[in-house]
């Protein structure tokens, strides 16, 4: 009985500071910061556990690629000999940082980055200027674009084992590619037709497949989802409006809309079951962060998670999401600083492992079903507490959360 009580006791109190520990993250808007000596940061992409990725500026005023996380902070990755850098993407356990960097000749350079190797510069296609825009969820498989030897922009899909490769245009002279699925077979990104238009192109299997438009002339696209079936992004509307889209092979181009107010707007990014980020905007002006679901349609973010903003500040756009949905990243307005900065919104409740926004049976046997098990992140959104083993501590704060939301 003693030993019972004991134990009981002790679980008790881990649940105590689990809770604690957690109060943090769950439904949390998160300021990332700057720099050692910095003052601005904007951030690009977002890792399923919440690393998050982008540039900031120094303390000598030169744009750096940062990677950020909740235990370490802010850290600079430095150049590939030269003065700039820029973070663009992040592969989904945050180990693979892509982006771009001047080199010792400033010329700028696709880069992919590891803890143990630093940042490798992947290349051009013949010319000297190459930039990366997307990496694959296992980080082997890196998209951008870079010059040919006729200084023309193209397409890339870069691996280890082959290199470079050129994915083509649609009929003009130059494409860019933004993304990639999570096993990098698919490519997404923008191109010239043979009438000097730029539209949308998905890539898959040596094919570049041009998306159409909304009733214009432009289209581009940014993101796509981790089995490459729904494509996001930007374009035109018959009246000249630019609209953020969404795309599948069966229902074609789909309009999102805009958020009350706003004329203009473009999706940046799309989780794995096709929630949309992105941003409803004035060209040249104000513009706020939103979310998409096919059920609910665009939310503004700054409505949404009104009780986590400091008065003044505001979400101006939204630049990712994560694999599940959970985290969303942007580029906002901090009042506590006056500056504009990187933001981390955390949308799960506690105890909330399946991002459902219910706490309920099927979280309470997602943590039974992987009792035992080590590790964070996506596959185990189980371990609540991130202690870094899915245990007692977690059951509990799924029994003193239960029916939260419901």
């Amino acid at each position: 009985m003693c030993y019972t009580q004991n134990r009981f006791k002790a679980l008790l109190s881990a649940c105590v500071l689990s809770l604690i520990a957690t109060a943090g993250w769950s439904q949390s808007l998160t300021w990332p910061g700057f720099l050692p000596g910095g003052y601005d940061s904007y951030p690009a992409d977002v890792s399923a556990d919440g690393v998050v990725v982008g540039q900031a500026r120094n303390a000598a005023g030169l744009q750096r690629a940062f990677r950020w996380t909740a235990s370490g902070g802010m850290q600079d990755l430095g150049t590939l000999g030269g003065s700039d850098s820029r973070a663009t993407g992040v592969s989904a356990d945050g180990a693979v940082v892509v982006g771009y960097a001047y080199n010792a000749q400033q010329q700028l350079r696709a880069f992919r980055w590891t803890a143990s190797g630093g940042m490798q510069d992947l290349g051009t296609l013949g010319g000297n200027w190459s930039y990366a825009y997307g990496v694959s969820a296992d980080g082997t498989v890196v998209v951008g674009w870079a010059h040919n030897a006729a200084r023309q922009p193209r397409a890339f899909r870069w691996t280890a084992g082959g290199g470079m490769q050129d994915l083509g245009t649609l009929g003009g002279y130059e494409s860019e590619a933004w993304g990639v699925s999570a096993n990098g077979s698919v490519v997404v990104g923008r191109a010239y037709n043979a009438a000097g238009q730029r539209r949308a192109f998905r890539w898959q299997n040596g094919v570049m497949q041009d998306l159409g438009t909304l009733g214009g002339t432009l289209s581009e696209a940014f993101g796509v989802t981790a089995d490459g079936a729904v494509v996001v992004g930007g374009a035109d509307n018959a009246a000249g409006f630019y609209r953020a889209f969404r795309w599948t092979a069966s229902g074609g181009m789909q309009n999102l809309g805009t958020l009350p107010g706003y004329d203009w707007s473009d999706a940046r990014g799309v989780s794995a079951d096709g929630v949309v980020v992105g941003r409803s905007f004035y060209p040249g002006g104000d513009s706020r962060a939103f979310r998409w679901t096919a059920l609910g349609g665009m939310e503004d973010l700054n409505t949404t998670y009104a009780s986590l903003l400091t008065n003044g500040s505001a979400l101006r756009s939204a630049s990712a999401i994560s694999p599940d949905g959970r985290y969303i990243v942007g580029e906002g307005y901090n009042a506590a600083t006056g500056r504009y900065e990187a933001f981390l919104l955390d949308t799960w409740r506690v105890g909330d492992t399946n991002g459902d926004g219910c706490v309920n049976d099927a979280d309470l046997l997602a943590v039974l079903s992987a009792f035992g098990s080590a590790g964070t992140g996506d596959a185990r959104h189980e371990d609540i507490n991130k202690d870094g083993i899915v245990d007692d501590a977690d059951l509990l704060i799924v029994l003193f959360n239960f029916g939260s939301g419901c």
